[in-house]
C-alpha cells in the first residue's frame, strides 16, 4: 500500500510539471499583452491616464510598481501609442520591455499634475493592500476608503475575502458600501446603508443626509426601504459622533484639570502652612519648563540616540530647579514676612518679575522649542475629528502619578505629619517641639517643585516662554480656595471639576464666557461655603 501511494504520488508530481512546461510559455506571452492593455490609457488624456492608474492599482503585482515608479520619476512616456520607460540612454516597451532604437523614436514624456499624483498614491496604497505588515495595510485602506470609487470596487471585494485583521475589514467593508451606495440595484444600496452604520466619519454622515433630500419635489433616493436604512444609520452615526465628541471634552477638561491640579499642589501645600499668597508661583511653573528646556540641550549635544526619553531625566531636573528658587525666596525674603500678608504678597509679586526679567535675560524673550518624544506623539482616535493625544493622556497619568508621591509624603511621612500639624495648629505644633522653620522651608521647597513638575508638564503641550505662568496663577488659587486650604482631595475635585465644567462651558458659550461663569460660580459658592468643598479639621480649625 505504501509502495502505490508512493508510485502515485511521484506520477501526479511528474504530470504537474509536465502540465507547467506546456501552459508556462503562454502565460508568459500573456502578461505582457494584458498590461499593454491597462496601459493604454496612459497614452490618452487625463481622465484616461487616471483610470488606467487605478486599474494598474486594482491588478497589483511587480509590473504596476515599476510602472508607477516610473510615472513619479518622469521617466514614462509614449512613443506612437505605445508607453515605453526610459532608463538612462535606453528606451524599453513598458509593457514587454523590448528595447527601441532610441535615436529614431521621440518620447513624448508623460507630466504628473495634482491630480495624478492623487491617483499614483491610491494605486499605491491598493498595492499595498496586499502587504505582510498590519500598519502597512491599515494607512492604505484609510487611503483607499477616502478615495473609495467604483474601479476600486473589485480590489475592496478581493482584499476583504483575504484580509484577517477585523480592523482592516471594517474600513475596507465601509469603503466598499459607500461605493455601492450609488449602485443601480436598491437592496445593494440597502445593504450598503445598513453598513455605513457603523462608521463614525462626519463625511459618511454627510452622504447619507444626502439620500433624504428632496429636490424638485422627489427623493434624492427613490427606494423607500433605503431611505428608512439611511437614516436608521444616520441616527446611529450621529448618536456615536455626539458621545465621541462627548468623551473628547470630557478628555480635554481631564487634561486641563491635571494641569490645575500639578499647579496648584504645591500652592495648596505653601499656602496652607504658611499662609503665604505665593504670586511667584507661576513663575516657579516657568522655571520648570525651562529646567526641561536645558535637559533636552544636554541631550540633543551628548546624547542624540536618547533623545526621546529626555523628559523622563528632566523630571528630577524640573523638581531640583524649582524647589531651589523656592528655597532662596523663602530663605531670603518670606522668612520675615510671615504674619504680614499685605507685604508677602507685594514681595511675591516683585519676585515674579524678577524671575520674568531673569528668564528674559538667560533664555531670550522668545519661545524657545521643546519637541514631543516619539512616544508622545500621535493619539487614539475615537471618532472622525476626536482624537486623544498620547501627550495629554501621559500628563493625566503624570498628575495621578505626582499626587500619588504627595499623598505618601503627606501621610506617611515624619514630614507629612509636621506640615499637617503646622497646618493646623502652628503655635501649638511649635509647643509640642514641631521645627516649624524648618518645617515652613521644606514644604515651601516641595510645593515650589511640585510647580516645576508643573511647568514640565506645561512643556509638552504650551509655548514656553518667560510669561508663560502668569496665565496659571489666578486658576491655582481658584482651586486651592474652592477646594480648601491644604486640603488635597479638596485641590483633586476643584481642579478636575473646574477643567471639566470650563471645556463644557467653552463648546457651549466660548472661552470667554466660561471662564466669566466659572468665576461667578467659585464667588457664590465661597461665599455659601468659605471653608471650600472640603474643610480643615480640629478644635483649631473650628473655632
Amino acid at each position: 500500500m505504501p509502495f502505490h501511494v508512493h508510485r502515485a504520488g511521484r506520477l501526479l508530481a511528474l504530470l504537474m510539471l509536465l502540465l507547467a512546461l506546456c501552459v508556462g510559455p503562454a502565460w508568459a506571452a500573456l502578461v505582457p499583452a494584458q498590461l499593454a492593455a491597462q496601459l493604454a490609457g496612459l497614452a490618452g488624456d487625463f481622465s484616461a491616464r487616471v483610470a488606467a492608474i487605478e486599474a494598474l492599482g486594482v491588478a497589483g503585482g511587480a509590473d504596476a510598481g515599476r510602472v508607477l515608479d516610473a510615472l513619479e520619476a518622469g521617466a514614462l512616456g509614449v512613443v506612437d501609442g505605445r508607453v515605453v520607460i526610459v532608463d538612462g540612454s535606453v528606451v524599453r516597451d513598458a509593457a514587454s520591455g523590448e528595447a527601441l532604437d532610441a535615436a529614431a523614436t521621440t518620447v513624448d514624456t508623460l507630466t504628473v499634475n495634482n491630480r495624478l499624483r492623487r491617483a499614483i498614491a491610491t494605486a499605491r496604497a491598493a498595492l499595498a493592500l496586499g502587504a505582510a505588515d498590519r500598519g502597512a495595510r491599515l494607512a492604505a485602506a484609510r487611503t483607499l476608503a477616502d478615495n473609495a470609487s467604483a474601479a476600486l470596487l473589485p480590489l475592496f471585494e478581493r482584499a476583504l475575502a483575504a484580509e484577517p485583521d477585523d480592523e482592516i475589514r471594517a474600513i475596507l467593508g465601509r469603503a466598499a458600501a459607500r461605493v455601492n451606495l450609488a449602485a443601480a440595484d436598491p437592496a445593494q444600496r440597502r445593504q450598503a446603508a445598513e453598513a455605513l452604520g457603523s462608521s463614525s466619519d462626519p463625511a459618511v454622515k454627510t452622504l447619507l443626509a444626502a439620500l433624504l433630500e428632496k429636490r424638485d419635489g422627489a427623493w434624492a433616493e427613490p427606494d423607500a426601504a433605503v431611505r428608512a436604512a439611511a437614516e436608521a444609520a444616520l441616527r446611529a452615526i450621529e448618536q456615536r459622533i455626539a458621545s465621541a465628541q462627548a468623551l473628547g471634552t470630557v478628555f480635554s477638561g481631564l487634561s486641563l484639570g491635571s494641569i490645575l491640579l500639578l499647579a496648584a499642589l504645591g500652592l495648596a501645600i505653601t499656602y496652607g502652612v504658611m499662609g503665604i499668597i505665593n504670586m511667584a508661583h507661576g513663575e516657579l511653573l516657568m522655571v520648570g519648563a525651562y529646567a526641561t528646556f536645558v535637559v533636552q540641550g544636554l541631550f540633543r549635544a551628548h546624547l542624540p540616540g536618547w533623545l526621546d526619553w529626555y523628559v523622563v531625566a528632566a523630571i528630577p531636573a524640573a523638581f531640583l530647579a524649582a524647589a531651589l528658587v523656592g528655597v532662596a525666596m523663602e530663605r531670603l525674603v518670606l522668612r520675615h514676612l510671615y504674619g504680614r500678608p499685605l507685604e508677602s504678597l507685594l514681595a511675591t509679586w516683585g519676585l515674579s518679575l524678577v524671575l520674568i526679567q531673569a528668564a528674559r535675560v538667560v533664555f531670550g524673550p522668545q519661545n524657545v522649542e521643546l519637541a514631543n518624544p516619539g512616544w508622545m506623539s500621535g493619539g487614539i482616535e475615537l471618532a472622525a475629528g476626536v482624537v486623544l493625544p498620547w501627550n495629554r493622556i501621559v500628563i493625566i497619568g503624570f498628575a495621578a502619578f505626582v499626587l500619588v508621591l504627595i499623598w505618601l509624603l503627606m501621610q506617611k511621612t515624619r514630614l507629612g505629619m509636621f506640615v499637617r500639624a503646622v497646618t493646623q495648629n502652628r503655635p501649638m505644633a511649635g509647643c509640642v517641639g514641631v521645627p516649624t522653620a524648618r518645617v515652613d522651608t521644606l514644604a515651601f521647597a516641595i510645593g515650589s517643585g511640585v510647580a516645576g513638575l508643573g511647568g514640565l508638564a506645561l512643556s509638552q503641550i504650551a509655548n514656553v516662554g518667560p510669561a508663560m505662568g502668569t496665565g496659571y496663577i489666578v486658576d491655582a488659587f481658584m482651586v486651592v480656595v474652592l477646594g480648601g486650604v491644604g486640603q488635597l482631595a479638596g485641590a483633586v475635585w476643584a481642579a478636575l471639576g473646574l477643567g471639566i465644567v470650563a471645556k463644557f462651558l467653552e463648546g457651549w458659550a466660548g472661552a470667554v464666557v466660561a471662564k466669566i461663569l466659572v468665576l461667578v460660580f467659585i464667588i457664590v459658592f465661597i461665599q455659601k461655603r468659605p471653608q471650600g468643598i472640603f474643610a480643615l479639621k480640629g478644635r483649631f480649625a473650628d473655632s
